[in-house]
Formats: C-alpha cells, sequence, structure tokens
C-alpha cells in the first residue's frame, strides 16, 4: 500500500489474517508495474466462480473502478478511491446502500479491495497545495494490481473448463443420435439381438445423468456411450458379415427354385412370427388383386374387391404382441398416402413400407422408443402398417405419438386388431378410387 505500514478497519469490523496477508502482498508490488483496469475487471468476471463472488458483488466494483481516473492501475497514479456509498449507488443502477457495503465487504473478504479507513470511518482525500492527493481513506484497488497475473491464470482456467464440458455435450449428443439411429436401423431391419434390453440400458445411461452435472459425471458418461456404440456397431457389422456370406449364388438360385406354394414373393415378405405365436394366415395366391376391378379366381369364379379384402382382414390379434400381417396390397388400398414415402415415391415390398413408416414417424413426431415399443408389441410390419394408418387419419389425431403409445398398450392387454382399422380406412377410400405401390 502507498503507507507501507498495516491499516486495520474502523468500528467494530475485526482485523483478520487475511487482509494481513493481502496488505503484506501489497507491499511487494513492482512500482514500475501497471494493468488496465478493465481488463483485469473482465479477468475477475471470468474467474467469478473460482473467486466465490456473485454477479452484484461485482457491478459495485465496476462501480469503485470507474472511480479511479486512469485506465492503467499504477501505483505512480495512487491506488486508493473514496467515493460515498451514495455515489457508488447512482454508479450501481440505483443499489440501496445496505447492499452496496455488504458487496463491499464481500470483496474485501475475497482479497480483491483492501480497507483503508480514516480515523473517523468517513472516505476522503487530503490535497496538498497544488491540488495533488496526499492522502485517501477509503478502497485501495492494490490487490487488482498486486494478483493480476493470478487472476488472469484462474480467468483461463474457467474459460478451457467451459470449452471442455462445451465438446463434451456435443460428443454426448452425437453418440445419443448415433446409438438411437443404430437400434432403430437394428429394429426396422429385423435383425437378431436383444435390442429391446439394448435401448433400456441406454435410456437409464442418459436418465441417471443430474439435472446439473459435473465435469467427471459428463466424462464417465461419454466413456459409457462410446464403449455402447461401439458395441452396437460390431453387431451390426457381424450380421452384415453374415448376410453377405449366406447370400452366395448357389442359395440365390435355390430360393429362386424353390416352389413352395406356401412361401411368399419378394415383393410382399411375410411377417415373422415369434416362438410359440400362432402361425400368420398366407395370402391367398389362387387370387390375383387387380386394381379397380373385381379379382378373378383360378376357376373362374368373381367376387367384389372389398369381400375379399374383408375375408382377409376379418381375424383380431390371437394373442399378445402376435398379430396377424395383412397383404401389402391391402395395407396400400386402405392408406394410398403412406406411398408418397417410400424409396423413390412408391412402394414395392415390405422393405420399402418399413422405410417410409420410420419417415413417417420422424415427420409426425413420435419419439424413436415409442415407435420400437410398439414394433415390439405388434411387430415391425404391423407398426409401419399402423403408422400409414395414423398418417392417413392424421386430420383427425391430435397426438400421433400419444395415439400409438395407446394402441400398443391395448395390443399388450390383447384389445386391438388391425383388421378393422383397415377395413374402415378401405371403405373410406373407396368411392375415389385405389392406389397400390
Amino acid at each position: 500500500m502507498e503507507t507501507g505500514y498495516v491499516t486495520t478497519p474502523f468500528g467494530r469490523r475485526p482485523m483478520t489474517l487475511g487482509m494481513l496477508a493481502s496488505q503484506k502482498l501489497t507491499r511487494e508490488i513492482d512500482p514500475a508495474k501497471s494493468v488496465d483496469k478493465w481488463k483485469i475487471y473482465r479477468a475477475l468476471c471470468e474467474a467469478k466462480p473460482l473467486l466465490g463472488v456473485t454477479d452484484r458483488a461485482l457491478a459495485v466494483l465496476n462501480a469503485l473502478l470507474s472511480f479511479y481516473p486512469k485506465n492503467d492501475l499504477c501505483e505512480d497514479n495512487g491506488l486508493v478511491v473514496f467515493p460515498s456509498n451514495a455515489q457508488l449507488s447512482l454508479r450501481s443502477h440505483g443499489m440501496a446502500e445496505q447492499t452496496i457495503r455488504r458487496h463491499l465487504a464481500a470483496l474485501v473478504e475475497a482479497g480483491l479491495l483492501i480497507r483503508k479507513d480514516s480515523p473517523n470511518g468517513k472516505r476522503y482525500a487530503r490535497r496538498g497545495r497544488e491540488g495533488e492527493v496526499s492522502d485517501a481513506f477509503g478502497f485501495s484497488l492494490a490487490p487488482l494490481l498486486s494478483r493480476a497475473e493470478e487472476f488472469e491464470h484462474l480467468a483461463a482456467t474457467v474459460v478451457a473448463e467451459r470449452l471442455h464440458i462445451q465438446q463434451l455435450r456435443e460428443r454426448i449428443s452425437l453418440c445419443r443420435r448415433d446409438i438411437a439411429k443404430l437400434i432403430e436401423t437394428a429394429v426396422a431391419e429385423q435383425l437378431g439381438g436383444d435390442w429391446q434390453g439394448i435401448y433400456l440400458g441406454f435410456r437409464s445411461l442418459i436418465e441417471d445423468l443430474p439435472r446439473f452435472p459435473t465435469t467427471a459425471a459428463l466424462e464417465n458418461l461419454l466413456e459409457e456411450l462410446v464403449i455402447l456404440r461401439d458395441d452396437i456397431v460390431i453387431q451390426l457389422e457381424m450380421q452384415l458379415k453374415t448376410q453377405k456370406q449366406s447370400g452366395n449364388p448357389y442359395q440365390n438360385e435355390r430360393h429362386i427354385q424353390n416352389s413352395n406354394p406356401e412361401s411368399y414373393s419378394d415383393l410382399e415378405p411375410s411377417f415373422e412370427t415369434k416362438q410359440g405365436a400362432t402361425t400368420v394366415d398366407k395370402p391367398d395366391l389362387t387370387t390375383v388383386p387387380m386394381v379397380g376391378k373385381p379379382e378373378v379366381s383360378v376357376d373362374g369364379r368373381q367376387s367384389g374387391r372389398r369381400k375379399a379384402a374383408e375375408r382377409d382382414a376379418g381375424a383380431n390379434a390371437d394373442a399378445r404382441g402376435d398379430l396377424k400381417s395383412f397383404p401389402l396390397g391391402l395395407v396400400l388400398q386402405a392408406c394410398p398416402q403412406i406411398i408418397d414415402y417410400g424409396p423413390g415415391g412408391a412402394i414395392g415390398s415390405w422393405r420399402d413400407l418399413l422405410s417410409a413408416g420410420v419417415v413417417v414417424r420422424t415427420m409426425l413426431n413420435v419419439s424413436p422408443s415409442a415407435y420400437q415399443d410398439a414394433c415390439l408389441a405388434m411387430g415391425p410390419e404391423n407398426a409401419a402398417t399402423v403408422m400409414a394408418c395414423i398418417l392417413e387419419r392424421g386430420g383427425h389425431i391430435n397426438s400421433a405419438g400419444g395415439y400409438l403409445r395407446d394402441l400398443t398398450r391395448r395390443t399388450e392387454k390383447e384389445q386391438f386388431a388391425i383388421g378393422p382399422m383397415l377395413m374402415s380406412l378401405v371403405r373410406a377410400n373407396a368411392p375415389t378410387g385405389q392406389r397400390t405401390g
């Protein structure tokens, strides 16, 4: 300090070892040292979390710095400012004087200011004959000068930590997106594996994260997500390798030559049933569906399109999670709007319908978890069929996601059948003609 001796606070304010240490440090300042007061103030604002000071305390410090006549803090210019509380209140946007006193005490306790109290506790300056300040009583800004390097280092630490947390959150967001879409792909492609268990584990990792996580918590979560994503990628690559190995020319030839009348065509694959489930009814191959015309049977008998469709769609669900899969032509007849969302604007196979179902799910803001639950309860083909029905009835459904979850719950309780929904849409679209993919 300018006087070179220890000063104690006025009145009932106690003297502390921290104040003594701050005063000792200021006596070691290099006389030639100077810092920009606003630069050091910005560093203090950055280092605020490590210094333990509040925004309002820094606002009071900003007001104090505004009373310092120079931009550079140095001993030659003097380091004591002596505004009254009323003047500080005006430059602190009308802050109450009692609040100002409390924040001044916090700044002193944090070691950012030193009190230099007069004998009567007032703040003022003594001036010489030429008007220069010979002695002043108020608040010394010497700690800002003596600890400038420390404050800048703390500010750099806080900035680096904030950037690190931002990068962690970005990487976590990317991992979450990758995992969700990879699981969705595996379910849509009907790949083997406990994808429901993997998804539940994934959600557990996300939900266990605190609302205000620490850096260590974010790092641990990122590590777990990276491991989970790598495991899923390995499983999918193994499935892909297995499919490539099984797709050799000899097996393809056997598949083409297979004349089993109970098998489905490539353009309309069957709905894979679960173990112990009732076998899905196969489509009637003795009739050929024709757009806008009655069906013609092999023996020459005719029946109306609607009558044949009702025959195919009349059965309800056999057991929980084992709904019947209906012919693709019937689905497209009931839900022609889904065709526009297929690959290339057309649907020629169940695989195309599954892809269109994912697109419609995203468009209708149905969450991946809701669609996955529907796939697990109904089967992928039936879940895509339900999405097509929801799209067709979009004007009458307020929340597609909530409606899908309700149908999923009803399916699990054996209270939902897709057939009546399809036939209702077939009758609704009958007067305007049909479209097929």
